[in-house]
């Protein structure tokens, strides 16, 4: 499998806190990997500098085929390249349809104005009609997205990220506050989205993790500690000293 991304020799300090030091990391197109690791490891900055939004002070970041650096582009130029993120809060139109949310994701519309005065095709109903079916709200098109719940959300902001076609899709947290059900239908959701991109989930719940079933990075201090399945990492001494036996 061909890398999709390639993280090498990044640090960045803030305020002489060197928050990802000497941080090296690479993920294949179609490759479903959790990152883990202890509160203050560098894991939200490791998605900000991927995202374009925090600068690092060295290293590289390669993205694609064409071996394009993400360092010289803007956040909106990286998420045009194929970088979708969910942030752990999830952020949708309350007073509009899950369908309308869908809608207004999806990737052939552009500006504010576009968005106010588009007129759905049958094209894209049908696309719109696909994803809803994939995070399992088929039955909730026609409802206001602020009448969903917590996991319910979850899900729609994930369809609203995979409605932009990304190529690598960064989640933050997505299993907390769930119920064990929602929590089963997210694992399975992320799985489906591995087979045709990459999917990088941070998260601090082991059992999700585990259900993954995928390779694990752990940070610590903003570099790799340890990388492997979760058994490799989970009996590792180092990720047992600093992590698990908190």
């Amino acid at each position: 499998m061909s890398t999709l991304l390639e993280v090498s020799g990044v640090s960045v300090s803030f305020d002489g806190f060197r928050a990802i030091n000497n941080l090296s990391f690479r993920i294949a197109d179609a490759e479903l990997r959790a990152v883990i690791g202890p509160n203050g490891a560098g894991k939200t900055t490791f998605m900000d500098i991927i995202t374009g939004k925090t600068r690092p002070d060295e290293g590289r970041v390669i993205w694609g085929e064409k071996s394009v650096s993400l360092l010289r582009m803007s956040e909106a130029a990286i998420a045009q390249a194929g970088i979708g993120r969910k942030f752990q809060k999830p952020t949708v139109f309350e007073d509009q349809t899950v369908q309308e949310n869908l809608l207004m994701a999806l990737k052939n519309t552009r500006g504010w104005l576009g968005v106010l005065f588009y007129r759905p095709n049958p094209e894209d109903l049908d696309r719109v009609a696909e994803l809803a079916e994939e995070i399992g709200l088929k039955d909730a098109l026609r409802r206001k997205s602020g009448e969903l719940s917590h996991g319910q959300k979850q899900w729609l902001e994930i369809g609203m990220l995979l409605a932009q076609e990304p190529r690598l899709l960064l989640v933050d947290e997505p299993a907390a506050g769930m119920t064990p059900q929602e929590r089963e239908h997210t694992t399975d959701l992320l799985v489906q989205a591995a087979r045709t991109r990459a999917v990088v989930v941070v998260e601090h719940d082991m059992e999700f993790v585990r259900r993954l079933n995928c390779k694990v990075t752990v940070l610590h201090e903003g570099s790799v500690l340890a990388e492997g399945s979760l058994d490799h990492v989970t009996s590792n001494q180092d990720v047992i000293d600093v992590y698990l036996g908190r």
